[in-house]
Order: C-alpha cells, then sequence, then structure tokens
C-alpha cells in the first residue's frame, strides 16, 4: 500500500479516516502532533488551519507516497488555497468525508472545492459505514 498523508481542518475525520485504512478500533481522539501508523500519516487539523504551520506538512510529504486532501463534506468550512497542492512534492488526491450524514448538494460542492485545490483525483467516502472505502483501498494499493 501507498505511504500516505492525511490532511485537513479539525474535526474533517483525518483520525477516523486513518483508523479505517489500517483496520483499528475506530473511536475518537483528537490528533496532537503528527502520527505514523502504519503506512499512514495523520497530522493534526491545525498544521492546515495556522498558515505558519503550513511547512510542516510540505515537510512531511516529502516521505509518503500521496498526499490526501481531507474535506468534510458537512462542513462550511474550507482551508485549501486554490491550487494547493502545487505546494507538495508528490500528488494530492481529494477525499470527501462524512458523505454519510452530508446531503447530494453538500457531496458536490465539497468535491467542487477540492478540485479547486488541485486534487488529482476525488474519493467520496464514509468511514463509518464503508461507503466508497473499497475503491479509495485500491487506489492506494496499485
Amino acid at each position: 500500500m501507498k505511504k500516505i498523508m492525511l490532511i485537513g481542518h479539525i474535526a474533517c475525520g483525518k483520525t477516523t479516516l486513518c483508523q479505517r485504512l489500517n483496520g483499528l478500533k475506530q473511536e475518537y481522539k483528537k490528533t496532537q502532533t503528527i502520527e505514523v501508523i502504519n503506512h499512514t500519516i495523520d497530522t493534526p487539523g491545525e498544521y492546515l488551519e495556522h498558515r505558519a504551520l503550513l511547512r510542516s506538512l510540505t515537510v512531511t510529504s516529502v516521505d509518503v507516497d500521496v498526499a490526501l486532501f481531507l474535506q468534510d463534506a458537512t462542513s462550511e468550512r474550507f482551508l485549501f488555497s486554490p491550487g494547493q497542492s502545487m505546494a507538495f512534492p508528490i500528488p494530492v488526491i481529494g477525499v470527501v468525508t462524512k458523505t454519510d450524514i452530508a446531503t447530494p448538494e453538500q457531496t458536490a460542492q465539497a468535491v467542487e472545492l477540492l478540485e479547486l485545490a488541485g486534487a488529482e483525483r476525488i474519493f467520496c467516502v464514509s468511514s463509518i459505514n464503508g461507503d466508497g472505502m473499497d475503491e479509495l483501498i485500491q487506489y492506494l494499493s496499485e
């Protein structure tokens, strides 16, 4: 499986997706610092939300195969800049999370925003019920 890094705002579902991808028990846990779990690097939402910490994400990405920009479909917050994927020396894909509780319109808007950020490919998933996870896992296994 590709080595990945999860990037997104606070509470967008990074840790839940990390737990799902790694077959761990799903439990709420606030990520306080960069954590490496098997092939996954889980980053704190603050690293995206506080512009002074963005360099940490870029530096960390050097050791991974692909960065995943996560966007909570139910959130009105969008913190990625247009073309932000260009700041990373690796491919960037988008992952729309919480699709199990989002409307189709919210999911479509999240997809559009991730396209604006420069995501090469976008997956819509629910880490809770597993919707869309097979397609994402297949991509990460290629």
